[in-house]
Order: structure tokens, then sequence, then C-alpha cells
């Protein structure tokens, strides 16, 4: 029973689907790290210089009362925060992985060979009206048509 229960796990785990959400997780967690330092090491550090030397991980309300120069000392101390600063880190990191996700998306639906679809209608040799393409007379002009080919 147990080698019964292994060997459906071990299809199931081998599906093609599966291999493919495994591996798109470990990117996915590659490029986390990656647009996490983008954000905290290249895009904050300008806007918080543009806006006089903001550190966004130091913004944050403090619920229990005193001051502190930092976040960091303010949790040591055991101070209630609402920290602000990490949020809007956060939200960055969630706009930046958003938009990146979007153009690669968009680009492989670009690349992607696009599905023709048979045609639906025809045109009538006699009134030029569309009509369906299984039509044996026309609806418009009552001519009556070829017979469509066996199969069709």
């Amino acid at each position: 029973m147990l080698k019964n229960m292994f060997k459906e796990f071990r299809d199931f785990a081998m599906r093609g689907n599966m291999l493919d959400l495994a591996i798109g997780i470990v990117i996915g967690v590659a490029f986390t790290s990656i647009v996490n330092s983008l954000v905290k090491d290249i895009i904050t550090p300008p806007i918080g210089w543009l806006l006089g030397g903001i550190d966004f991980t130091n913004i944050y309300i403090n619920l229990s009362g005193g001051s502190y120069p930092s976040l960091q000392l303010a949790q040591a101390a055991g101070a209630v925060t609402i920290n602000v600063g990490l949020f809007l880190n956060a939200l960055i990191n969630f706009i930046i992985v958003a938009f990146v996700l979007f153009l690669i998306v968009k680009q492989i639906n670009f690349l992607m060979p696009k599905k023709v679809e048979p045609p639906s209608t025809k045109d009538c040799p006699y009134c030029q009206s569309k009509i369906a393409i299984k039509a044996t007379r026309c609806p418009q002009c009552t001519s009556q048509l070829e017979e469509p080919a066996k199969g069709a």
C-alpha cells in the first residue's frame, strides 16, 4: 500500500505542470530578492534624498508614547509601532514586481503564435452577403448554393 501511494505521489509530482510550478516558484523567490534589493538599494535612497534625507524604514508611528530615533530602537524597547516606511517599501516592491510580470506576460503573448479560427461565414456568390459556412441556400437572395463538402 505504501509503495502504491509513493508511486501515485511520484506520478503526480513528475507531471509537467508540477515541474513548471516548482521552477516558477524557485525563479520567483530569486526574482523577489532582486526586486527587494532594487527597491532598498537603488530606488528608495534617491527618493529619500529628494525628500530631504528621509529613510523610509524609519517612518513609523509610535503608539506606546515616548520618542525613539529609529524604528529599530523603538522595537527593541518594546514599543508598539505602525511601520509606515516598511509598508511603503513593500508597496514599491509590489508595484515593481507587478509591472515586470506585466511586461513579461505581454512579451510572451506577443511571441506566442496566434490561434487562427476557421471561418464561420462565407460570401454568397450571387448577392455577396455573409452567410453561414454550412448554408446550402442564401437567406438574403434565396439562391441555391453548392452542397458543402462532406465532413465540413
